[in-house]
């Protein structure tokens, strides 16, 4: 009977926690549904300035459409920057081939008209003495020191892969500076440049390139034949 009494008390005490939740739930919804009316009346109420409009979307797709005619008209304009720096250097690498094949036919005429001098005068007088052409002119120690200094001067305008992040390079336009200094007149000729096999078409090529354009060596092939003349920094 005791227990009895007990569970009786406790099923008292639980029921009695039910009607507490149950209040504390009433009193909560009506709490709850009166924001949710206000916020419903404020939103009625209220004006909201930066609420999208029809407008908004026809300004939103005309800006999606100039932005894709832009990134067009940009790919378009690279195609073409691309392909007129192709056509360049095919065009440099033409004339290189050019002027390396007129001055083999031409080295290979005078060698056949100086051979045929020398049968036709063999039995008069005998061969004559060839001058070695070609021979760099004896300098000072102040003029290699001058000439040293110039050429660092030159080289230190170039970009940063003729002043030493490639060394031999670097030793490439050296050799591509004296060359136009030692020159008769200062001007040369591409052909007259290269020494293989460190210095070949390519890398003599790629220095008066470089050369001309930091406008320390002129390029003018007004006469046929394409001449870089030595200008120097100013």
């Amino acid at each position: 009977m005791t227990e009895f009494l007990e569970e009786a008390e406790a099923l008292q005490t639980n029921i009695e926690g039910m009607k507490h939740l149950s209040d504390s739930l009433s009193t909560f919804n009506e709490s709850f549904a009166s924001w949710l009316y206000v916020m419903n009346m404020n939103a009625l109420t209220t004006d909201w300035i930066q609420a999208p409009i029809p407008e908004s979307f026809e300004l939103a797709k005309k800006r999606a459409e100039e932005s894709a005619v832009a990134a067009a008209e940009a790919l378009k304009k690279a195609r073409e920057e691309e392909e007129k720096a192709r056509q360049a250097r095919h065009l440099a690498d033409q004339t290189a081939f050019t002027e390396m094949t007129d001055t083999t036919y031409l080295g290979n005429l005078t060698t056949a008209t100086g051979t045929t001098a020398g049968t036709t005068t063999s039995g008069k007088s005998g061969a004559l003495p060839k001058k070695k052409p070609g021979a760099k002119p004896k300098l000072s120690a102040k003029e290699r020191k001058e000439r040293s200094m110039e050429i660092e001067r030159v080289v230190s305008c170039l970009p940063l892969e003729f002043r030493g992040s490639d060394p031999s390079l670097r030793r490439n336009m050296e050799t591509v500076i004296e060359g136009l200094m030692d020159a008769p007149g200062n001007t040369v000729k591409l052909p007259d440049l290269i020494k293989p096999p460190d210095l070949n078409q390519a890398r003599v090529n790629k220095c008066l390139i470089a050369l001309v354009n930091r406008k320390v060596v002129k390029k003018d092939n007004s006469s046929g034949t394409v001449l870089y003349a030595w200008v120097g920094i100013p």
